[in-house]
């Protein structure tokens, strides 16, 4: 309600009062209402009112009940009957809220719900109740728990509520609008405009919705788009209160006189049909309050603050014969309620009481209400107390049920036997690792174990399928049973724990011991890592791609390329693809597929990923095939036309993947229409068999190759739609044959499940003698002990377990133009030769290389991880020896693994997404040689993308021919960000922060200065980088960018592409400059450069003594060169320089890292006068240049 104009006696009533009450009884209170009522010194009495047992009730005329005491003294502002419950809310002017059951008014339920303001309306769900103050609309439950807690802007003063369905509300106050709110996502869905500011009453019926005003005014407005319809000018002053019933609305409020506003005692009342006003009703006592009461007829009750009530009809004349009062324990009567069975009215006072009249003895609130759940007693056994400390306590004072049941720790003897103890497996590791001298092999120790010492386990599955044992590599679900969890560690999704240091400080050698390249997990749509590596693991791919180099901005071959040249650079550090991934949002048909993933749904885990990586794969392999077709090599990257991959027809991605169809329709008229293809990948195509019947992976592969359907299609002979069967045959093979497994159901996944059962059967009944008896016999045809494979041995039962996939195919061309496929094994070598001879006459042996499985993990959403084998080349780059292994790649957690867990899948949590089979001898059909395209042209004059840049606000000079870079250079450099992303983090219960996900970061402006030559200082690149994402922090006051600098519309920069300036910095670090700057670290982090650590000089490092703090360049300049920069904002150019000076003055300290002992008393008078100044610079006034300190005179003299 509006409290303009009520009675003055309210200003007593100050915000003073309510923070905390005066247990001395006040002047107003009826002593004799508060005779069973104690008051408690430090708070309020909680206890109801006694009800004496003689109040007698006239059936249909209202009376009062019960009265009972909400809070003693401060005063009442909103009460409401509970709409599924029997049970009445009452809300205080101190943010409390009090909840009373039945009509005894017992006390159900008391919290707090604001601090300092007070509660404005209640309106009561199915599974809590609403409560809005000035600007906060708060959800609880019944019994005070939070359910949502919705803070609106500060400058929002609300007053009404209404809700307009199960799930929308709408929110009015002094403002001029109105918000639509979505209780089941807590968001702001719309904001209606309101022509007249002021809305503190809502109505709604089957036509409008009526808003009142404090200007006096009511407006209908439409229930589906808000318009106002119809508006009525009921009152001059203000508006006090309003109802709607049926064709009536009745209003009363204030009017303005000479002397101020007076309550008007004529009611305004208002036909809805004909939409004017009819006569006013002219009532006996000044209305607040009023209600329609309509039980028998349309009767409408008023109240007045003084607690005077009147029922009258709104068509008729108001009888004074029909007044009541209600005795209020203070001056004024606060707020007034009807309940939904029209038989109880609730009246709340300006003392804190609370008034229930009824027109029975036995009322109920709502015609049908639910049981109300209460709360259960505290049953809690008197036990002895046992005092732990004394040693001869017996323990037989512990209760324990007296039982003559045998106990389950008596194990009977045949239910226990002895199990030998059996030398567990060689460690992958060690296999990898070996080299062979004559019969012995030689292998470092992996350090996996200690000395001498194995875990003695009983069970042969525990070596390598110990789900009892695993202990989750992040910290959620920590606090269940690990038990209960069946992935095993190293599949589980792995997280990145951030510190203060960022990820300098995160051990990632203990997730990747080897010197392959993982990827970082935390990038938006990252979920495609595991697909990467097994693009990068692909050899010709690898060397096609970083051979690749055109003129698209954003071109996915060339950014795959770059992240490629990064996994060659790396020694084990894992890398990121953020550059990768940034282009891959820009393209519009990524997103028409579904690929982006929002950031919610990826951490939530809601998107299907199986689904999403196959759709994903289709999509890489067209992208880079219609990448590789485009044949214009532009001027600038002229160095891209001299590949060896190069083709005037089809792209080299084609003749990896593609493979050539012929598609044949038959109608059954006779007709037949062909028509040739081509394709990239399959998709696995399962009978309809539930008979449990053995099918290879071979047949299912055919059967998906070779399709056969029947379908409606349209005949060019019927000249209309017509059954049709349409067959596929295949022409050509791929070198690749990538399969996508569409394991998308429980069908499929029990079709895979079944005949890995068979699978296993057949397989046990093949090896039944040696598995039997768990020997371990070598193979015939694997005697040399000196290889790996000389070690395998007879496979065990747990390596045969959820086995269908096969490591070989065979595939053959026939004829007559069909296909035959069956699985290949080492011993169909023996029966059929050399795959390489049976090549010349179209038989072709694939083997698998990749398996991408989705793992199934309730706790994390799941994740795709990638089983690879990588080949010799790869070790020869790395690890200098030849070898082959297979690997899991889990992100940035690489670990080897051992063969048969590539194609081993338990369906309860590991499903197969993805399959790569590759040709044997795949490598020696094509060149393999990587000719890095990136020229010197690049650094060459460019012309600026925006449009306002003038030579005159040039900050560069390009590099003319003679100052080329050669190897040993020093360059300057310093970047600049803007953060697209904020920072999510966490406080924990002891009051630290935790980072969840760190901030987006993406470079805005990347500065090279000369660091020899006559030139010396002077920045040959200043590139401020456009981004077409948006910025949510340009960070001015760090970074020097201000709003407008990255558009190209109005920017005065020289500005261009990411990837323009990416390839200067490239050709940079591939001809071999040493870059000095300071912080390089997360310059190139940003950039996404991985850049050799040989060729970094980071100032940062150089001036840093052992478990002591990092020091700011603009400490490091006054210091040693006198120089005050960074002053209002940073500046690149002036960074960049400043670090090239220190550089020089680090040599010249260190006599060029001669004389390590004299600098390290440099570094030690640096950090005491540090300290001293607590690491600021002072202002020119305040102290004297360090030059002139005695620190200094120090550092000179040494």
């Amino acid at each position: 309600m509006n409290f303009e104009g009520l009675d003055p006696g309210l200003a007593e009533f100050s915000p003073a009062m309510h923070s905390a009450l005066d247990p001395v009884l006040d002047a107003h209170l009826n002593p004799s209402l508060l005779q069973n009522v104690e008051l408690d010194p430090e708070g309020v009495a909680l206890e109801a009112l006694p009800v004496q047992e003689s109040v007698h009730i006239m059936e249909g005329v209202y009376s009062e009940l019960h009265s009972v005491v909400a809070e003693v003294g401060v005063p009442v502002s909103v009460s409401h009957f509970d709409l599924h419950e029997e049970m009445l809310w009452v809300g205080s002017h101190g943010g409390h809220a009090t909840s009373f059951f039945g009509p005894a008014l017992e006390r159900y339920s008391s919290f707090q719900v604001n601090g300092s303001d007070d509660i404005r309306q209640i309106q009561s769900l199915e599974n809590g109740v609403l409560f809005l103050t000035k600007n906060n609309l708060k959800y609880m439950a019944r019994g005070g728990l939070i359910i949502f807690d919705y803070l609106l802007e500060e400058s929002e003063d609300m007053h009404s509520l209404l809700l307009t369905d199960s799930s929308t509300l709408l929110v009015g106050g002094l403002q001029n609008h109105i918000l639509e709110i979505d209780l089941n996502t807590v968001q702001e869905t719309q904001k209606y405009a309101v022509e007249t500011p002021g809305v503190t009453i809502m109505r709604q019926t089957n036509r409008f919705f009526f808003c009142g005003h404090t200007s006096g005014k009511i407006s209908l407005r439409d229930l589906r788009t808000f318009k106002v319809e119809n508006e009525f000018d009921a009152f001059t002053g203000s508006l006090s209160d309003f109802d709607v019933h049926g064709n009536l609305l009745a209003a009363c409020g204030f009017s303005s006189r000479l002397t101020g506003l007076a309550c008007d005692r004529f009611l305004k009342v208002y036909d809805l049909r004909m939409m004017r006003a009819i006569t006013p009703l002219q009532v006996h006592v000044d209305p607040a309050f009023l209600r329609f009461i309509p039980t028998y007829t349309s009767r409408l009750a008023i109240i007045s603050q003084s607690g005077q009530c009147q029922f009258c009809e709104p068509t008729g004349l108001a009888n004074p014969a029909d007044i009541f009062h209600v005795n209020p324990v203070g001056p004024l009567l606060m707020t007034f309620d009807v309940s939904a069975s029209k038989q109880a009215l609730a009246f709340g006072d300006s003392e804190g009481c609370v008034h229930l009249w009824t027109d029975s003895p036995e009322p109920t609130f709502n015609p049908y209400s639910r049981e109300t759940e209460f709360a259960l007693p505290c049953l809690v056994d008197s036990l002895p107390p046992l005092d732990w400390s004394q040693d001869l306590l017996p323990l037989s004072l512990i209760p324990v049920p007296l039982t003559t049941d045998t106990l389950l720790s008596d194990w009977p003897a045949a239910n226990s036997a002895p199990a030998p103890r059996r030398a567990p497996p060689v460690d992958a590791e060690i296999l990898r690792t070996m080299k062979k001298v004559g019969f012995i092999g030689y292998a470092p120790n992996p350090r996996t174990r200690l000395r001498n010492q194995i875990p003695y386990r009983l069970k042969e599955s525990d070596n390598e399928f110990d789900n009892f044992s695993q202990v989750t590599e992040s910290p959620i679900g920590r606090e269940e049973e690990p038990h209960l969890h069946m992935v095993s560690k190293k599949y589980r999704k792995v997280t990145i724990k951030y510190s203060k240091l960022g990820l300098e400080d995160f051990d990632f050698k203990h997730y990747n011991k080897t010197l392959f390249a993982g990827l970082e997990p935390h990038i938006p749509n990252a979920y495609c890592n595991c697909m990467v590596q097994v693009l990068y693991f692909l050899e010709p791919v690898r060397c096609l791609i970083q051979n690749h180099l055109c003129q698209k901005e954003f071109c996915l071959a060339c950014e795959l390329g770059f992240l490629f040249h990064m996994l060659d650079l790396s020694r084990g550090d894992p890398c990121q693809g953020s550059n990768f991934l940034r282009a891959f949002r820009t393209i519009p048909e990524a997103s028409a597929l579904g690929l982006i993933l929002a950031d919610s749904d990826e951490a939530s885990g809601k998107g299907n990923l199986a689904r999403l990586i196959q759709r994903w794969n289709r999509f890489i392999l067209t992208q880079l095939h219609q990448d590789m077709q485009e044949l214009e090599v532009p001027q600038a990257y002229r160095g891209a036309g001299n590949s060896s991959f190069c083709s005037s027809g089809d792209s080299v991605i084609g003749q990896l993947f593609s493979c050539e169809m012929e598609n044949c329709s038959l109608c059954r008229c006779g007709s037949e229409t062909v028509r040739a293809s081509s394709t990239l990948l399959f998709t696995l195509s399962y009978p309809e068999d539930k008979t449990g019947k053995n099918y290879d992976f071979a047949q299912v592969l055919k059967r998906s190759i070779c399709l056969e359907q029947n379908t409606q299609a349209w005949c060019d002979n019927c000249e209309k739609y017509q059954p049709t069967i349409q067959t596929r045959n295949i022409r050509h093979l791929p070198d690749i044959l990538v399969i996508n497994c569409e394991v998308n159901s429980s069908k499929e996944a029990d079709f895979w499940r079944m005949q890995a059962e068979v699978a296993f059967k057949m397989a046990v009944k093949k090896h039944g003698g040696e598995m039997k008896n768990k020997e371990f016999a070598l193979t015939d045809r694997r005697k040399d002990l000196g290889s790996p494979e000389g070690l395998l041995l007879c496979p065990s039962i747990e390596e045969l377990k959820n086995v269908w996939l096969p490591f070989s195919i065979r595939m053959k061309m026939t004829k007559n133009k069909g296909l035959d496929v069956c699985n290949w094994t080492d011993g169909d070598e023996v029966q059929w030769g050399p795959a390489r001879a049976e090549e010349e006459h179209g038989v072709f042996v694939y083997d698998l290389m990749a398996s991408v499985v989705h793992i199934l993990d309730s706790r994390t959403g799941g994740s795709l991880v990638a089983h690879i084998k990588v080949g010799e080349t790869y070790h020869q780059r790395k690890e200098g020896v030849t070898h082959q292994q297979w690997y899991l790649f889990n992100d940035f957690l690489i670990e080897p693994i051992d063969k048969h867990e590539a194609v081993q899948f338990d369906m309860n949590w590991k499903v197969p997404a993805i399959l790569y089979y590759v040709k044997r001898n795949l490598n020696s059909r094509y060149n393999l040689n990587i000719k890095n395209p990136i020229e010197a042209s690049v650094l060459m004059a460019e012309a600026s993308l925006a449009r306002k840049q003038r030579k005159a606000h040039t900050t560069f000079i390009p590099l003319m021919l003679n100052e080329m870079p050669q190897v040993g250079d020093l360059v300057g450099l310093d970047a600049e960000f803007v953060t697209l992303n904020e920072e999510e983090a966490e406080l924990r219960s002891d009051g630290t922060k935790s980072t969840i996900k760190p901030s987006q970061m993406s470079v805005a402006r990347i500065t090279c200065v000369r660091g020899q030559g006559p030139n010396e200082g002077i920045p040959f690149i200043d590139d401020y980088i456009s981004t077409q994402e948006q910025v949510v922090d340009y960070l001015t006051q760090y970074s020097g960018i201000k709003p407008g600098d990255l558009d190209a519309k109005i920017s005065s920069k020289h500005l261009t592409t990411l990837k323009s300036t990416y390839l200067k910095l490239r050709f940079l670090i591939d001809i071999g400059v040493k870059f000095v700057g300071h912080g390089l670290q997360k310059d190139f982090r940003v950039i996404n450069l991985m850049v050799p650590k040989d060729q970094v000089l980071d100032t940062v490092y150089l001036f840093h003594m052992p478990r002591k703090r990092m020091i700011s360049l603009r400490f490091l300049a006054w210091y040693f060169l006198d120089l005050k920069i960074q002053g209002e904002t940073h500046d690149s150019i002036e960074d960049a320089r400043t670090a090239l000076q220190l550089y020089r003055k680090y040599l010249e300290l260190s006599k060029n890292g001669t004389e390590p002992e004299s600098f390290h008393k440099v570094l030690k008078g640096l950090y005491e006068k540090g300290r001293k100044m607590d690491w600021k610079v002072p202002e020119p006034e305040s102290q004297t240049s360090p030059k002139n300190a005695a620190v200094f005179s120090s550092v000179l003299a040494l």
